[in-house]
């Protein structure tokens, strides 16, 4: 077992890293950049190292000094969290020839899943149904226009180095294809540095639904059953639940069995999750995998009394996994506590949290390294806490869920806790008859 994990990241993930190699026994280092000294994770690792100033090129993503603080502090694993460098070949290939254990994918596992295209044509080579689209990537307009006339519309073009809906354009008409086409290869360009485009079948109104898997070294592959993350605003997920309402045990199988195939054909080490859409009709489409840690992790830990964070680093070491798939005891959720103002078009709110009272009781868990007095920065994510209940059914969480969400009190700056309480009580979410379009139509003019 590892005797010293350096935490590639920051705010509540690299503390929640801390806890669990605490109760290991493993030594921890935090790295931070001069606008996260005051940070939580700083105080409670047992070493910590500057890294840099507050950009993030020149922090926590400036992989010679990140290196450089682990071969100082004799650390010999690196865990990445999630975001920054935790899907970065190059890094993780930089920590293999250094001789630091990198506790995620390997740099050819990544490269595989992380180019969409290529992930694609994997899965589906692995018999895992894809959604019909280009094969690979699109080379003119023209064969874009062709594609989707022989596909028939809607159709959407989409960044094959692309994340969080950046390089991503619906396209209903055959009108209006060459001008979503440049704005897409223009924003994946700019967000990217590569503006390759393939081409897909818009599956109307889906569901985003995700299955966790973890690998081992000797080729096993087990799943934790699935979450819901189709409650999202311009792409980015702000409510998960699991199980998903609309998952039964038969498909619930029949995707946990495409994940694990997926997942084995690519000898696939650690924690990941395949996504997936689901269609009305029931049908599921592979759409791409994050070979990393996921930001709503707990809510999976929750309903299988499974430390995913643990099992990476077990994994990471040479722990075979037990190789049992699990189905979820309990129901949970985690609402995203953002520092945005969601009256004002979730609006960025940084600044200094003046008062912080945090919600408690049976079934309730705050993950956050926020405190009162804590200043929020603005040059990173705007994520500063993540609020997890559960419960023996979905209503009993939903209920338990708004009334922990009335006793979070955070003052100094605007959060999304007052869109949260509103969601809880929308008739259209309580049903859990919605799709990932659920918030182009809510009213947020009351808040």
């Amino acid at each position: 077992m590892f005797k010293k994990i350096l935490i590639a990241n920051r705010g509540e993930i690299a503390l929640r890293i801390i806890r669990t190699c605490s109760e290991m026994g493993i030594k921890t280092v935090a790295v931070y950049s001069t606008a996260d000294r005051d940070s939580l994770h700083v105080r409670f690792a047992d070493e910590a190292v500057c890294i840099g100033p507050p950009v993030s090129r020149q922090s926590y993503l400036n992989i010679p000094s990140i290196i450089s603080a682990a071969e100082i502090t004799n650390a010999d694993a690196i865990h990445p969290g999630y975001g920054f460098l935790s899907e970065n070949a190059e890094f993780s290939q930089i920590c293999a020839d250094y001789g630091i254990k990198f506790i995620g994918a390997t740099a050819e596992q990544i490269n595989g899943m992380g180019d969409k295209a290529t992930a694609k044509a994997t899965m589906r080579a692995a018999g895992v149904p894809v959604i019909p689209g280009s094969d690979g990537l699109l080379e003119s307009v023209e064969q874009g226009k062709t594609l989707a006339a022989e596909m028939g519309y809607p159709v959407i073009v989409k960044a094959t180095a692309g994340g969080g809906g950046r390089g991503m354009r619906i396209i209903k008409a055959e009108s209006d294809f060459e001008k979503a086409w440049n704005d897409a290869r223009t924003e994946a360009g700019a967000a990217f540095g590569n503006d390759g485009l393939y081409l897909e079948k818009f599956v109307e109104e889906p569901r985003h639904i995700e299955i966790q898997i973890v690998g081992d070294q000797f080729g096993r592959v087990c799943h934790l059953s699935e979450r819901d993350c189709s409650i999202q605003r311009r792409h980015q997920k702000l409510v998960e639940e699991t199980p998903s309402p609309i998952v039964s045990a038969e498909l619930r199988e029949e995707m946990g069995a495409a994940a694990i195939k997926g997942a084995q054909a690519i000898g696939y080490e650690g924690a990941g999750t395949v996504e997936f859409l689901v269609d009305k009709h029931g049908k599921f489409y592979f759409m791409e995998m994050n070979t990393r840690i996921q930001v709503e992790h707990p809510i999976t830990e929750e309903v299988t009394d499974y430390d995913l964070i643990k099992e990476q680093i077990k994994v990471a070491a040479g722990v075979p996994i037990s190789g049992r798939n699990y189905t979820p005891k309990l129901y949970a959720m985690e609402c995203r506590i953002n520092a945005e103002d969601p009256a004002n078009g979730f609006r960025p709110s940084p600044g200094k949290i003046t008062n912080l009272h945090l919600p408690g009781g049976h079934g309730v868990r705050i993950d956050s390294h926020v405190y009162a007095g804590y200043t929020i920065p603005p040059n990173y994510d705007s994520m500063i806490a993540k609020l997890i209940v559960s419960g023996q059914s979905r209503e009993e969480v939903i209920t338990r869920m708004k009334r922990a969400l009335k006793e979070f009190v955070i003052e100094g700056i605007k959060t999304t806790i007052p869109f949260h309480i509103k969601l809880m009580d929308d008739p259209g979410f309580k049903s859990g008859q919605f799709t990932t379009a659920f918030l182009d139509t809510f009213d947020f003019s009351t808040l």
